[in-house]
């Protein structure tokens, strides 16, 4: 099995700001983390802490976020999923769904980096490197996905172009950064490439003008693939791919 070895055991034998701790356990980002603690939901030691700016020595303090314990773990795991149909993007689900953690024999506390709707298929990464995770669905990293899109119907040019200018979802700017016909398709099928990652995004632009999407499968995630693994399947990244994702998110 491919995991890596703790990336911050040697924070974990001093003490650093605690926003970065909350980041590296998976929590939130830095930014996410400092407004839990100005809200007063981060205890240390049992006692709730506001000041931004506080550091904790993870082998000596307790910390919590509102009352849950949280700790650094003690190898980071870095897996890809071919994540099939009818499973929810969710670490668990309230109404008993099955979610790609029923899929992965995976125990601690696992995030998926980007968002692929209940029908959606295709690259989706799963890790315990919370640092990692948030970075990658930053969108001032512009980490690049693509996408595989079937519509209802031909796409005209004239849409394909707009799509590429910016149209307005959910009263917001959005984009593709490149969109193309597959050969052969009757302009049924497009690849698309995005930056961003919003909820349903793909599917809330082509709905804006008037095209229903069929199928929906991520191909790439940063340059990741799926490659070899069947729906459903999943293996673990290795080194060299792990070296490369933080790499473009510029974590050293």
């Amino acid at each position: 099995m491919e995991t890596l070895e703790k990336q911050s055991s040697k924070d974990s034998k001093e003490d650093f700001r605690l926003n970065k701790f909350l980041s590296h356990c998976g929590v939130a980002s830095r930014r996410a983390a400092d407004e839990l603690i100005v809200q007063g939901r981060v205890q240390i030691n049992g006692k709730a802490v506001t000041e931004l700016g506080t550091r904790v020595d993870p082998q000596k303090d307790k910390i919590a976020v509102d009352g849950e314990v949280v700790q650094l773990p003690d190898k980071y795991t870095y897996v890809i999923l071919n994540k099939p149909k009818d499973t929810i993007t969710t670490v668990k689900d309230e109404r008993g769904r099955r979610t790609v953690m029923d899929l992965l024999p995976l125990r601690g506390r696992f995030y998926p980096v980007g968002r692929l709707d209940r029908n959606s298929t295709g690259a989706l990464i799963l890790t315990n490197d919370g640092e990692l995770a948030h970075r990658l669905m930053h969108p001032r990293f512009e980490v690049e996905k693509a996408y595989y899109v079937r519509l209802d119907k031909a796409l005209e040019e004239k849409d394909r172009m707009k799509l590429l200018r910016g149209i307005k979802i959910d009263r917001r700017p959005a984009k593709v950064e490149e969109i193309s016909y597959i050969e052969k398709s009757r302009r049924t099928e497009v690849g698309v490439v995005l930056h961003e990652g919003r909820n349903r995004q793909i599917r809330k632009m082509f709905e804006a003008l008037h095209y229903d999407v069929v199928a929906l499968d991520r191909v790439a995630y940063a340059h990741l693939t799926c490659e070899g693994l069947k729906r459903g399947e999943w293996r673990h990244l290795t080194k060299k791919e792990v070296s490369g994702l933080r790499s473009l998110v510029k974590l050293t």
